[in-house]
């Protein structure tokens, strides 16, 4: 595609800050071509410049890096600017596998040996890039592009990796988008359900609680959250299951005694609905909120952001209790535990399936429990799986008791 036809159109296919052709460009190249080499090129921690020097001299600097790597364009190659800090070389010749890797491996090479300057400003900037490539026909192939930046970038930045279609990140990505589309029709059609599994007190020995729990409908079998969550998170869908999930436990507690728990993520917390929503169903079911439990998930015990902290204590103040899930594992501390100060803890099923034949967990949970005990923070234990492990958490001083063996999630609390 040539660029010197009108102005108007020059300008809707040019990149007005590198004079590059852009995204709308780059879009009908490739429709117009196939058998591409397609090389996405994504400045690593650009956000970082942009915060340190601002976005002034962040454009700037995008303007010498597109300099620099028109001196990097192979012959009968051309450069995009694709988006943002990202830009896109396709060459069309054939290149081997050797030659992928040589290109990738020459432009990283480059940028970590070279700084940007700034002359009027006096400030240089070192840049590093990582790489996605791919080979194919068709939008597709930009996909798979950008798929394998992402990928490089589990590993380590200032990398390139060159897309496979069976390699596990590519898998879990194809699982992704095929939860993505089952999670949209669970919601439409009415196939996103609330299951409950029971929770028993250890020392009346009594069911009193209860914890809501999400599953799909897929063709008559049911998914758990751990296959869907990601999926989830990706689409920003996180907080429409929460919704349904609430609501719908609002509607099935309404004529119980039952305190029942629900699990809240750190995406319910930063899109700051929860209170509003909490409260409308309090007045709507006419639930005491001393009956609720909000079970804090072990991404918003990591955070450390204020806003989160006087969310929470907010839902508190307004009767709501507080429980720490799955504490013991990934990031929890002690520290986080003395800041959110719950009403209750859940040790994670790791530490308690095995606690009869590891010490390692018996002595975590054997700390936990002294910590809880002298803090007044009540303790669920999951994963209870036998009589044996029952009996060992009961005489642990553990206050409560979920599991298997207790009870399976259900549709109804009866």
């Amino acid at each position: 595609m040539e660029f010197t036809l009108e102005k108007k159109e020059w300008d809707y296919y040019t990149d007005q800050l590198s004079g590059l052709p852009n995204r709308f460009a780059l879009l009908e190249y490739i429709k117009l071509h196939s058998r591409l080499n397609i090389f996405v090129v994504n400045i690593d921690n650009f956000n970082n410049i942009n915060n340190a020097y601002g976005y002034v001299v962040g454009d700037e600097i995008l303007t010498e890096l597109a300099k620099r790597l028109q001196l990097l364009k192979p012959k009968n190659a051309k450069l995009f600017r694709f988006d943002g800090d990202e830009f896109v070389f396709i060459v069309n010749d054939f290149f081997n596998f050797r030659e992928l890797k040589d290109f990738s491996e020459s432009i990283i090479s480059f940028f970590n040996q070279t700084e940007i300057e700034l002359e009027h400003d006096n400030i240089i900037v070192k840049i590093s890039v990582t790489i996605g490539v791919a080979m194919g026909n068709g939008i597709i192939t930009l996909n798979h592009a950008a798929a394998a930046v992402h990928e490089a970038r589990l590993y380590k930045k200032s990398s390139y990796k060159i897309f496979e279609t069976k390699s596990e990140y590519a898998k879990k990505q194809q699982e992704n988008i095929y939860w993505i589309n089952k999670i949209r029709s669970a919601i439409e059609e009415e196939k996103l359900l609330g299951f409950f599994q029971p929770i028993k007190n250890l020392h009346s020995g009594e069911i009193e609680k209860f914890e809501c729990l999400a599953r799909i409908d897929d063709d008559g079998g049911l998914v758990s959250p751990i296959r869907f969550m990601e999926a989830c998170k990706m689409t920003g869908t996180l907080s429409l299951i929460t919704r349904r999930i609430v609501t719908n436990a609002f509607r099935v507690f309404s004529d119980t005694d039952y305190e029942f728990s629900i699990n809240i993520t750190s995406n319910d917390i930063n899109l700051g609905y929860l209170e509003e929503f909490l409260l409308l169903n309090v007045k709507k079911y006419n639930i005491d909120p001393s009956r609720v439990v909000l079970e804090l998930l072990e991404d918003i015990v990591t955070l450390t952001e204020s806003n989160m902290l006087e969310q929470i204590n907010s839902l508190r103040k307004k009767g709501f209790k507080i429980a720490l899930d799955d504490f013991g594992v990934e990031n929890s501390n002690f520290s986080r535990l003395l800041e959110l100060n719950p009403d209750y803890l859940k040790i994670d099923g790791i530490f308690i399936k095995d606690i009869i034949e590891n010490e390692k967990s018996e002595l975590i949970v054997e700390t936990i429990v002294h910590f809880c005990k002298r803090r007044g923070i009540k303790i669920i234990a999951e994963y209870i799986h036998n009589e044996v492990v029952l009996n060992k958490v009961k005489e642990m001083g553990i206050d409560y008791a979920q599991g298997y063996f207790i009870g399976e999630p259900k549709e109804s609390i009866k």
